[in-house]
């Protein structure tokens, strides 16, 4: 039974409105060259809470070390992480690299075309799942994300809190009553496109919108105050001391991440808590985590980098030790050269910019 929400549109105009506009104006991106399966998933990897623009040249480099499904699935997970080194989000690479390997071993290479296959593998939630379906093998599956969740909400003027969760099952719903069924690939696209060029958050162009015609709020005078989103909680602020540390040979101290949780597996410099101890206690704190002696010189800089739960407030400090060695097995020193083949989160890139001479 049709959803009452959809009683205003002219479905079949609405699609062929939105889709053929798509056709003619839709951006050259890389990922929509072919019909790829392998690159389109990897595209809606990338593009979670990133911006296109952003995302072509990481792409285009990740297809270039990993062609094909098979070369990601034998690849090392540090080769991976340095691949996505700066997109952040890391925990999506790996989970694209575990599920890529599941589709090797257990579809022969195939990446599966059945919902309940696809949607079984690490990583791939709803909207991965009727991204990759719709756009890669032409299925009438929906794919809502953000934009697609401000474009309807505005043509069917749905005035729930998109923030929830439960209102994505409510737009879905509505896209399953709204897809095209002849072209489900440019039907998803053109409102993910629609959503980035025109239907855009706080000034749509609603002169310029191909389905005006069919959108309520619009109609009302009411598109800027939709969608309803209410506020994320405010993120917990974490004060550290960064130590880039020197020894006598010039090389430097860098630590791995833990295995799991945020920035798992990434490479940093030594981060001290400040909540924990304070800052002339540093010295003998890391002689004892780390077996090393350190003589901390000036500060060198501030940064603060912000998460989507948390805030790191980061004070940078330069200094020295006379080891060469730490007690901790996922510690090292290297020099500036073999710093560049490990992958650091964005934070621990800016900074090399403070390094010593």
């Amino acid at each position: 039974m049709k959803d009452n929400t959809l009683l205003h549109i002219d479905i079949s105009q609405f699609q062929d409105d939105l889709i053929n506009w798509y056709q003619e104006n839709k951006r050259d991106l890389p990922w929509r060259v072919e019909q790829n399966p392998y690159k389109i998933w990897v595209s809606e990897v990338m593009l979670q809470q990133t911006k296109v623009d952003t995302v072509i040249p990481y792409f285009n480099k990740f297809i270039d070390d990993f062609p094909t499904l098979y070369d990601l699935a034998s690849a090392k997970e540090q080769d991976v992480l340095k691949a996505w080194e700066g997109l952040g989000y890391y925990s999506r690479a790996r989970n694209l690299q575990n599920a890529i390997r599941e589709v090797v071993a257990s579809y022969g290479g195939e990446i599966p075309a059945n919902p309940s296959d696809l949607g079984s593998l690490k990583g791939v939630g709803p909207y991965t799942k009727g991204a990759i379906l719709s756009i890669a093998y032409d299925q009438p599956e929906p794919a809502v994300d953000g934009n697609v969740m401000r474009v309807l909400s505005r043509i069917l003027k749905v005035e729930e809190d998109i923030a929830k969760p439960r209102t994505k099952k409510v737009f879905e719903n509505h896209v399953r009553e709204l897809i095209s069924h002849v072209d489900p690939s440019s039907f998803n696209q053109g409102l993910m496109e629609l959503g980035a060029i025109v239907c855009t958050p706080k000034n749509p162009m609603c002169m310029l919108c191909p389905v005006q015609q069919h959108c309520q709020a619009f109609a009302e005078g009411i598109e800027k105050q939709l969608p309803i989103k209410s506020k994320a909680k405010k993120q917990k602020s974490l004060p550290y001391v960064a130590l880039l540390i020197k020894n006598k040979e010039g090389n430097y101290l860098i630590e791995k991440r833990p295995e799991t949780g945020l920035l798992a597996n990434l490479w940093q410099f030594p981060m001290v808590p400040l909540n924990e101890m304070g800052f002339n206690q540093i010295p003998s704190w890391f002689e004892k985590e780390y077996g090393i002696d350190v003589a901390l010189k000036r500060e060198a800089g501030k940064l603060k980098h912000v998460f989507s739960h948390l805030i790191w407030d980061l004070e940078i400090h330069e200094a020295t030790s006379i080891s060469s060695q730490t007690c901790l097995s996922n510690a090292r020193f290297v020099n500036k050269n073999e710093m560049e083949a490990f992958p650091f989160p964005v934070s621990h890139q800016k900074m090399k910019q403070f390094l010593l001479g």
